[in-house]
């Protein structure tokens, strides 16, 4: 028998499969077939990857003999006792003409049609990755130009459960936020119906790199909203770090685990349907069919959340481990800014141990990974509401981004990538400014990956040394640093021994005159100076969630200067003596209170310093 493996076509109409699905996930291809199958990720229409061996699995019936043929090669295994096989075949390079790949067993041979070979990446994070191009700005531009048969989309579904999945489901997930089916687990050709439905930054992105390189390009998506950098990394991992956020992180969800008890939540939604039903009777209300039956499902509570530690790894990344693949881009935070600066401590040591159990999943230690920023949320930061706006705890997660960047560069990883997103600011925690942030973060895998670092500059401006000197703070600067607008540079707080951060103003380092005795500026050296911080100590930069900030590298490279400090003070403890440090975390509501109150007279005071010195100087000119 010969089966021939086409991809599903998304040409459905959201409202037919309304009329037709119920609203629950409907499987069309299990992630397990019970005769000779292939995982789900080898389908017609995919892409794999170049210049890597490649390998393909599946499964059969124990012992049986698979023999996988494709692009003139041909490999065989034998199925084991838990029917898994796997075959390998040699590097090959990239290649646009569509070839056939067939899997053989004893009775059956499956047909895998439309193969390229090119590059494929993993796209990872939560909704501001996931994010469809048809909700953003120039969505529809991009959608309706969106012609290429040599880029290939998979978009992985959501699992649930701690144990690492072999495989997914190709299927129409049910979504209770969009209140519709998406369809999963498909490879498709990019077209405009196609494309849709995909991650803006991730269509972006591999739209750039297949127009440069002029190579098939294959992305995965594996992002899904609401989730935490906890939940994509290996709960075997997160338990052995020593980590005492994450320790207590992991404690929470065992107690809730300990504490579950599925024969009681069933009983308590078949009450709570029975008082449903009889509600809708006594006002002769319709009740739809499928809403008729009592549920009669033993859940399996906090272990199938989201963000149970490992969940996302086990049920999204673990289906892809050894996928030979060119590399992975991730935009990540949202749901770890809600946990104080334990949340931000717990990202800031679990983070780089996610991206290295990634580069383990894909069998490549130094595999590029490209990071995004947390993007904007929120009203903007202000000169009048500046203090306030730097209490929140998501941004220190995106500081730990980028400190997780420079630790891993610093220690010779090239392949590493970083891009701040913060500059492309809505106050939406779902900012449509996303284009821009595929576009960056494509320049540096162009830039690191295919042989364009002579054209192209990713990196953004790094510090080379602070040095203080009476009421001035000096930043010395690998590359010479501007606002793109040429106005007043933005952004830089500084604080003293107090821990009261104002906004610093900024001029460049005077390095001397010129031969008619022009000053000449140092373009590579700031000097940061606050009438209301006489002896500053540290600095901060970027320090909004949707901050009041401009630094770039100068000459028009859109590289921001990223989001960061010099100091190490805990968001609870800033300004210093409004909460106590010896304050468990996290801190009260009322504590939280105090804090802000105290900020918001920092800001106060400061403006009345402004006002003062306005009118002395009106009062001087005027004399």
């Amino acid at each position: 028998m010969v089966c021939i493996i086409l991809g599903i076509s998304m040409i459905f109409t959201q409202q037919l499969l309304a009329q037709k699905m119920p609203r629950e996930d409907v499987i069309d291809v299990p992630a397990i077939g019970d005769g000779l199958c292939v995982s789900n990720l080898f389908q017609t229409n995919m892409v794999l990857q170049r210049d890597k061996p490649i390998h393909i699995w599946g499964w059969a019936k124990p012992g049986e003999k698979v023999t996988v043929s494709f692009a003139g090669q041909t490999a065989t295994a034998s199925a084991g006792k838990d029917r898994a096989w796997k075959v390998s075949l040699t590097a090959m390079a990239a290649n646009h003409t569509p070839q056939e790949m067939t899997i053989r067993g004893e009775n059956e041979t499956l047909v895998l049609d439309n193969l390229l070979i090119g590059d494929v990446w993993v796209l990872g994070g939560q909704s501001n990755m996931e994010f469809e191009l048809s909700k953003v700005e120039n969505g529809q531009l991009e959608i309706v130009s969106a012609n290429f048969p040599s880029i290939r989309i998979l978009s992985i579904p959501h699992d649930q459960g701690p144990e690492e999945k072999q495989s997914f489901a190709r299927l129409h997930q049910w979504s209770d936020w969009s209140s519709r089916h998406f369809r999963k687990g498909d490879w498709d050709v990019c077209t405009p119906e196609i494309v849709r439905e995909l991650s803006a930054i991730g269509y972006v992105f591999a739209r750039r790199i297949h127009m440069a390189s002029n190579v098939p390009i294959g992305v995965i998506d594996a992002s899904r909203g609401g989730t935490t950098v906890e939940t994509w990394t290996p709960l075997s991992i997160l338990r052995s770090l020593d980590s005492k956020p994450t320790q207590a992180k992991l404690l929470q969800f065992d107690t809730k685990v300990a504490e579950w008890n599925a024969q009681d939540d069933l009983n308590k939604r078949i009450e709570q349907h029975n008082q449903w039903l009889k509600k809708q009777r006594e006002e002769g209300k319709p009740i739809p069919a499928d809403r008729l039956k009592s549920p009669d499902d033993l859940r399996i509570g906090p272990l199938g959340d989201a963000n149970y530690p490992g969940n996302c790894y086990s049920g999204m990344v673990a289906p892809l481990a050894g996928l030979s693949i060119k590399g992975a881009i991730f935009h990540q935070g949202f749901n770890n800014a809600f946990d104080g600066s334990p949340g931000a401590e717990m990202y800031r040591d679990v983070f780089p141990e996610m991206i290295m159990a990634w580069r383990r999943a894909f069998s490549t230690p130094d595999m590029p990974f490209g990071i995004l920023s947390l993007c904007t949320a929120g009203d903007p930061q202000t000169h009048d509401n500046y203090c306030e706006m730097m209490f929140d705890a998501g941004i220190e997660i995106r500081a730990a981004q980028y400190e997780t960047f420079l630790e891993l560069y610093r220690a010779d990883d090239r392949q590493i990538g970083f891009v701040s997103t913060y500059d492309l600011r809505r106050r939406w925690y779902h900012p449509q400014v996303k284009l821009p942030a595929g576009e960056r973060i494509a320049r540096w895998a162009l830039a690191t990956q295919y042989g364009f670092d002579q054209q192209l500059q990713w990196k953004p401006p790094m510090l080379d040394g602070i040095e203080t000197v009476g009421n001035e703070m000096r930043l010395a600067f690998n590359t010479e640093v501007g606002d793109p607008e040429e106005g007043s540079i933005e952004g830089f707080a500084i604080a003293g021994e107090d821990r009261k951060f104002h906004p610093a103003n900024v001029t460049y380092a005077v390095k001397g005159q010129d031969d008619r005795g022009r000053t000449q500026y140092d373009r590579r050296q700031l000097v940061l100076t606050s009438p209301m911080v006489p002896e500053p100590t540290q600095f901060r930069y970027a320090w909004g969630r949707n901050p009041l900030a401009n630094l770039q590298a100068i000459g028009n490279l859109d590289l921001p200067f990223a989001t960061q400090r010099s100091d190490n003070w805990a968001l609870e403890f800033v300004p210093k003596g409004v909460v106590s440090e010896e304050t468990e975390l996290p801190i009260s509501r009322a504590d939280r209170g105090k804090i802000l109150q105290a900020l918001r007279k920092q800001d106060e005071m400061r403006r009345i310093e402004e006002a003062k010195a306005v009118l002395e100087t009106a009062q001087s000119t005027s004399r």
